[in-house]
């Protein structure tokens, strides 16, 4: 049973979400499936197209994180300039690496060597739902 002098105490409002997440996939593979996420509505979380990923990685803007997509196998060298530039930032980086059955060990490997420096966290998947739901975290 509540009373109102219990009421007081109570949180009234939501708290607000301050973080501002930054999607940039790395390539064209895991900018496709960014492109159809974007589509959804997200609160505080933006999606940068794969052709920007070069400015981005000179001004991230206003990004509290960066979660960098990728697919294994594919150029990921692109994460290098935005992993400096967060580093020197202060912005925390993530990367999802998408694997899917017909990807290599050889290939995942070499994906995962290029982004590891560059990532505090690193998610493996090999279903692409998943990144939806790692999104719909920080929400």
């Amino acid at each position: 049973m509540s009373s109102a002098a219990e009421a007081r105490f109570r949180i009234q409002a939501p708290p607000p979400t301050a973080r501002t997440v930054a999607v940039v996939p790395l390539d064209a593979v895991s900018e496709r499936l960014t492109t159809g996420l974007s589509e959804h509505a997200w609160n505080g979380v933006t999606f940068v197209p794969a052709s920007a990923a070069a400015r981005f990685a000179t001004d991230p803007g206003p990004a509290d994180l960066v979660m960098m997509v990728v697919a294994a196998g594919t150029d990921a060298s692109a994460a290098v300039a935005i992993g400096e530039t967060c580093s020197q930032r202060r912005i925390p980086t993530a990367t999802c690496v998408i694997r899917d059955a017909a990807t290599s060990e050889d290939d995942l490997s070499t994906t995962l060597g290029r982004i590891r420096p560059w990532s505090l966290m690193v998610v493996v998947v090999s279903d692409r739902g998943y990144l939806e739901d790692i999104l719909r975290s920080f929400r």
